[in-house]
């Protein structure tokens, strides 16, 4: 099979290596331009290491990427992980067109942040899909899905890391062969069950004590490692990581107000929210670095009795 690729970052990376793994043919990597300063694209880096062809187009949309894919002459294309717009003109030129990962269940969540949001919304599933990229946004016809569980103490970490990655390698190396062989059904996305979420970036990240310790408990797991749910302690940012919940089950259980520090204990922090505490091990502070929890009250002052804004 021959084939290009169009992604980026350490998935776009571990899917060129997985085909390359079994022998088949990447004529050429297209990945997004790298900002000045930041760090090299894995992807990038691995496909120079294989002596590849890369394409860093600002647009895939213009005429130069329609001449590199052409000249390219593959039987597919596989996006993986594609934040760029992909125009149909650009999708159409392989001979078998193209396949794209989605890390949710389509038709749900589609957009960009859709391993955070059902995490967020306390979900109790999720998966990923492999679809035929349309002009729409996620909305093209499926290829094949993949289901696994959020389980109560997930995070965006471990749903993605230990799961969605890995699956998602090997659903596009499946779905590669179906569609090149040609033994495969197209499903058309059911639109009278379709979400879409924007990003879940710093502004949705916010916690509001005043919600149930529920809520708050699934957004903090929900944005760790990224974008960290955060609060607000003597005007400067602290952002929460490794968390546990411990629900109020009776009256005489409450311990102190909303946003309330109650305990300072060896390993963790305890913080008050509605119907229960959340129980804090790892927090960042300003522009510090990610440490214990504890080892932080102990440096910036925060004593059982501090309120959380």
């Amino acid at each position: 099979m021959r084939i290009a690729i169009i992604g980026q970052q350490d998935f776009g990376k571990a899917v060129l290596e997985a085909f390359l793994q079994r022998g088949d043919t990447v004529a050429g990597v297209f990945c997004a331009p790298e900002k000045p300063g930041a760090k090299p694209d894995p992807l990038r880096v691995a496909a120079d290491l294989a002596g590849l062809p890369v394409y860093q187009l600002p647009s895939l949309k213009s005429e130069a990427a329609r001449e590199a894919l052409t000249g390219l002459d593959v039987d597919l294309g596989v996006m993986a992980y594609v934040l760029q717009f992909v125009p149909q003109n650009f999708v159409s030129i392989p001979r078998r067109g193209m396949i794209q990962y989605h890390p949710s269940l389509l038709p749900r969540y589609r957009g960009p942040s859709s391993i955070n949001w059902p995490i967020i919304r306390g979900d109790t599933r999720t998966g990923l899909t492999i679809f035929r990229p349309t002009d729409g946004l996620d909305e093209g016809p499926i290829v094949l899905q993949r289901e696994v569980p959020i389980e109560p103490d997930d995070t965006l970490g471990s749903v993605y890391f230990d799961r969605l990655f890995p699956m998602g390698v090997a659903a596009l190396l499946e779905a590669a062969d179906r569609v090149v062989g040609d033994h495969y059904d197209e499903i058309s996305q059911d639109e009278s069950q379709a979400s879409y979420e924007g990003w879940c970036r710093a502004d949705e990240a916010r916690i509001n004590w005043h919600n149930h310790v529920d809520v708050v408990y699934n957004l903090i797991r929900g944005c760790n490692p990224a974008p960290a749910a955060w609060t607000m302690f003597k005007g400067q940012k602290l952002q929460l990581f490794d968390a546990r919940k411990h629900n109020f089950h009776r009256f005489a259980e409450v311990h102190g107000g909303i946003g309330c520090v109650t305990q300072v204990g060896p390993e963790s922090v305890f913080i008050t929210a509605q119907g229960g505490q959340i129980e804090v091990f790892k927090v960042r502070y300003a522009e510090g670095k990610k440490v214990p929890a504890p080892q932080l009250c102990a440096e910036v002052g925060i004593a059982p009795g501090a309120v959380l804004e």
